[in-house]
């Protein structure tokens, strides 16, 4: 729905994906070996209209991990690697407001831009 919700090197992002959006995605293509396969990540819920996104976490309707800070407030552009960050209240080193996250990095000042 026009945000950037994850950036960062190849590598970063293709090995570890830290936004549930970007996880979505990458196990939804398929393996280049039929032998191996993935697990499926299934996303419910409702995709927004891009004409009159949600408030908030744009991807809040469908993501297993929403809260209400996610429905109010749009997520800041967090550091959890060098040269890798994520638009994600997940990813907030205080917590996420009171939820409970892996201690990350300070976040960057940096909004998620528009894309």
């Amino acid at each position: 729905l026009g945000e950037i919700v994850e950036q960062g090197g190849c590598e970063r992002v293709f090995g570890a994906p830290g936004h549930p959006y970007t996880r979505a995605l990458f196990s939804a293509t398929p393996a280049p070996d039929p032998e191996r396969r993935r697990p499926r990540i299934s996303l419910h819920g409702s995709v927004p209209s891009p004409a009159n996104p949600p408030p908030g976490c744009r991807f809040h309707t469908r993501c297993p991990h929403a809260m209400a800070l996610c429905r109010e407030q749009k997520p800041l552009r967090y550091r959890i690697a060098e040269d890798h960050w994520v638009a994600c209240h997940l990813a907030d080193p205080r917590g996420a407001a009171g939820a409970t996250a892996p201690a990350r990095p300070s976040p960057s000042r940096e909004e998620a831009t528009d894309g």
